[in-house]
């Protein structure tokens, strides 16, 4: 009997859990490196985001800021870096050491 009024309770706390886990600014979105290409190619994140990227290339690549705001050294194959977002807006990425990579993260 008690089973039966909980079970409403419980399915509406797991999905504001849920919501709460997938919304949490603090958790990394990952952009992998693979192929000489950034993946996802455009990512949409939310303000104090921290994106990481991952080299899962056999060469070095480089994160870099059009704008001069990041800039990571060589990535050599398993290697990673991570920036936090603080502030809104379109910032554009590309590897120093291949510029035709290039990448966008969108920040809510």
């Amino acid at each position: 009997m008690y089973i039966k009024r909980l079970a409403p309770l419980v399915a509406a706390l797991w999905l504001v859990w849920a919501a709460a886990a997938a919304a949490d600014p603090t958790q990394p979105d990952q952009v992998l490196i693979k192929d000489f290409m950034f993946s996802p190619m455009t990512l949409t994140t939310k303000v104090g985001a921290a994106v990481t990227w991952v080299n899962q290339d056999d060469e070095p690549h480089t994160i870099v800021s059009d704008t001069g705001l990041f800039r990571s050294g060589a990535l050599d194959t398993g290697n990673s870096y991570t920036f936090r977002f603080d502030k809104p807006g379109r910032y554009h990425v590309f590897c120093s050491m291949h510029p035709q990579m290039t990448a966008m993260i969108v920040v809510q």
